[in-house]
């Protein structure tokens, strides 16, 4: 497909915007059948319209881009849908990809830079901005680009982790204390914080979650 033969709904709520990129589309030969500034009205467009390629905006009123990207896919409709955005948040891009966008580009992009985007995706390719390429690596190879939600075992200090493994294999604090160097009140002391953090109220409870953590202690401690 050409550019002189691609037909392209824009989806924004930004009227100066929308313009002006309907006037740089058609300036290079694009035929924009559609410019519309809200959701409900754009999903109307598009099954009506049929056309190759949305260009949707992710910050709308009333229905964001994602709800919009949804919806279009609900009601069956296949054709590509590009993200065009501001945003450079790697949530956003990753979102938008697992509710079935072909393409995430930036607005501050080389107009010919996104004709040549726009045609590629037609094709079926996935394209992404330049600076966003190693996530859609990742989200390509199945790794997981979000942040893991973080566990009250990961707010203990290297010191607390390493006793509350030992505590897991059910040492004494006299026997850590005499592992690790230091003094039973020491032991105490850590014990007590690690409660805390775990907010739980014995050692056994902090040994039992430790142990489901699958905790081992590193230091390699006598029997005796």
């Amino acid at each position: 497909m050409t550019s002189a033969s691609l037909r392209v709904l824009i989806l924004d709520d930004h009227t100066l915007f929308r313009e002006g990129l309907q006037s740089l589309l058609e300036h290079r030969g694009i035929q924009v059948i559609a410019s519309i500034g809200e959701g409900k009205p754009g999903i109307e467009a598009a099954k009506q319209l049929q056309p190759d390629v949305i260009l949707l905006d992710m910050r709308m009123p009333e229905i964001d881009g994602i709800g919009v990207l949804r919806r279009l896919r609900q009601s069956g409709l296949s054709m590509p849908v590009t993200i065009l955005t501001t945003s450079s948040n790697e949530r956003d891009l990753v979102e938008a990809l697992r509710a079935g966008a072909q393409g995430y580009l930036l607005k501050d992009m080389e107009p010919d830079d996104l004709v040549v985007a726009l045609l590629e995706i037609v094709k079926g390719k996935t394209v992404v901005a330049p600076t966003l390429t190693p996530v859609l690596a990742k989200v390509v190879q199945g790794e997981s680009v979000e942040p893991k939600e973080s566990k009250p075992i990961d707010s203990l200090t290297p010191r607390e982790t390493e006793i509350l493994g030992l505590l897991a294999e059910g040492l004494s604090n006299k026997l850590i204390a005499r592992e690790l160097g230091i003094s039973d009140g020491t032991v105490k002391l850590h014990v007590k914080a690690i409660l805390r953090k775990l907010d739980v109220h014995s050692r056994v409870e902090a040994a039992v979650m430790a142990v489901e953590q699958g905790f081992k202690a590193n230091a390699n401690h006598s029997d005796d």
